[in-house]
């Protein structure tokens, strides 16, 4: 029951300033166990002006699935990606998962400004206001994703080929002997955090960007590539 949900749970039903209300955040929030978490998360970020996708990992019982979708009809401005992925831990699967919901928020009516993504097991230490005046005061127009260049002990997530192994009870990546091609372009390869804040525009740029396409490709192989996926391409000239 939709009202039970919103009023037992109190969920924000109006903005909470001019401020807020006047600059819209994205969420991709990739979920997978742990309902009443993700509830609590999802509680402490929403914000009627703002947008959430949601993936919930293929893998997950049905019944997970279920509750997921029945909190979700609840809400105009949160929905599941189109497209789920069997996520593997550091696998391709899981940047896919990110790449899935960002082309989804990119056809929405909302027009928000800046994208950050969260697994089910984060929880918010600021506030809205606060998240929105940090992005205002120190990285308007830009990205929140740091990296360094690719450390040497790092080498072999790009060096060698990678596979996903897929399966309900235990799911893995693991090397294979096949060396890998150099990247595209010859970019130099950089090293991060899987998490970030973009804006609308980056995100844009990844999507159509011939670059970022045939590095995604590159990527598909490698281990944990959404840990140099977002600050290889933050780093290209322009």
């Amino acid at each position: 029951n939709c009202s039970v949900v919103l009023k037992t749970l109190h969920f924000i039903t109006r903005p909470l300033s001019d401020e807020e209300g006047n600059f819209s955040l994205a969420y991709i929030i990739t979920i997978h166990k742990e309902l009443e978490m993700f509830v609590k998360l999802l509680r402490a970020i929403y914000m009627p002006q703002n947008i959430y996708c949601i993936h919930v990992d293929e893998k997950s019982p049905k019944d997970y699935k279920a509750a997921v979708q029945n909190i979700v009809n609840c809400f105009e401005n949160i929905f599941i990606s189109s497209k789920r992925e069997n996520v593997v831990y550091a696998g391709f699967s899981r940047l896919q998962a990110d790449i899935n919901c960002m082309r989804d928020l990119v056809h929405s009516k909302i027009q928000w400004n800046y994208v950050i993504n969260l697994c089910g097991q984060d929880y918010p230490i600021k506030t809205n206001k606060d998240i929105i005046q940090y992005i205002k005061s120190k990285w308007n127009g830009k990205n929140m994703t740091p990296g360094v260049v690719q450390p040497v002990h790092m080498k072999h997530r790009t060096q060698v080929s990678y596979r996903e192994y897929v399966h309900s009870g235990m799911s893995y990546v693991y090397p294979t002997k096949n060396i890998k091609a150099k990247p595209p372009y010859n970019l130099t390869i950089y090293f991060g955090s899987a998490y970030y804040i973009l804006t609308r525009e980056f995100v844009e740029f990844t999507l159509t960007d011939a670059r970022a396409k045939d590095l995604l490709e590159w990527s598909r192989d490698t281990y944990s590539p959404d840990e140099h996926y977002w600050v290889t391409l933050n780093r290209l000239n322009g």
